[in-house]
């Protein structure tokens, strides 16, 4: 009998996970999601031919720091809706990834190594509670899309102007004053969200010369930037904001086809 090399165990209210789980040595694929594993045994570093692993939805509240032993997981890491409250050192050892979710977890902070996982294209850390960024995040050069939304940031480092591949970005409902003026640098940028931040100048925005959808709801914007005027919007919400008077470019914005609620 051939070894497996994908084996699915979902929705089984399993608390813990037989042994020789860990010692499929062939598996590329395991997907262990909807349980309610509490937690993950060191032996996970044996399964070195793994290529995509998913462990969401379960009651986790911590990883070995054996996840750093996966050297070849290049697709998938799925993390999301556990009770994880830290990240090991480790997991920057997973150069090869391209997409992680770490969302709806309990994380308050992201190690410094995460800046060490360059083959990121996708990161999801939505519904969390970061307070702040590591500056590390500068490193990820690859990155497309950051989902950052429901955390509890008050800033985002300057480095973030390093991700120059970067297409979407969602910085929705964190206490996020002010964007850095590096953020102009991020020339493949389409879609933004600031809603419900504290935000009240966008004018860094204007170099974002492929940016067509902004989402800046519920800010505490009282006036727009004329930087903004040029930008290739394709829909633009300014709703829930104190603006008092609209300027007149934004006429010219739906003139063109841009959508926009004010």
């Amino acid at each position: 009998m051939s070894a497996r090399t994908d084996l699915t165990i979902r929705h089984t209210e399993l608390t813990a996970l037989p042994t020789s789980v860990w010692q499929e040595t062939a598996l590329e694929i395991l997907n262990v999601s909807n349980n309610k594993l509490r937690s993950i045994p060191e032996t996970i570093g044996s399964l070195r031919s793994i290529r995509l692993l998913d462990l969401g939805h379960n009651e986790l509240e911590a990883l070995p720091n054996a996840i750093g032993d996966l050297t070849g997981l290049s697709d998938y890491l799925y993390l999301s809706d556990n009770q994880l409250t830290s990240l090991p050192a480790t997991v920057g050892k997973l150069a090869r990834l391209r997409y992680l979710n770490i969302s709806s977890n309990e994380l308050s902070r992201l190690p410094e190594s995460i800046g060490d996982m360059a083959g990121l294209i996708e990161l999801r850390a939505a519904n969390n509670r970061l307070m702040s960024l590591p500056a590390s995040f500068g490193r990820l050069l690859l990155l497309r899309e950051l989902y950052l939304d429901r955390n509890e940031l008050g800033e985002i480092p300057e480095s973030i102007g390093s991700l120059t591949q970067l297409r979407k970005l969602n910085l929705e409902s964190n206490r996020i004053t002010r964007l850095p003026d590096s953020v102009g640098g991020l020339e493949k940028l389409t879609d933004l969200s600031v809603r419900g931040n504290r935000v009240s100048d966008l004018s860094v925005l204007g170099d974002c010369k492929k940016l067509s959808y902004l989402d800046c709801r519920a800010n505490g914007m009282t006036r727009l930037s004329d930087a903004l005027a040029h930008l290739p919007l394709e829909k633009l919400d300014l709703r829930w904001n104190p603006i008092t008077s609209y300027p007149s470019w934004l006429d010219d914005l739906e003139a063109r086809g841009c959508t926009v609620f004010r």
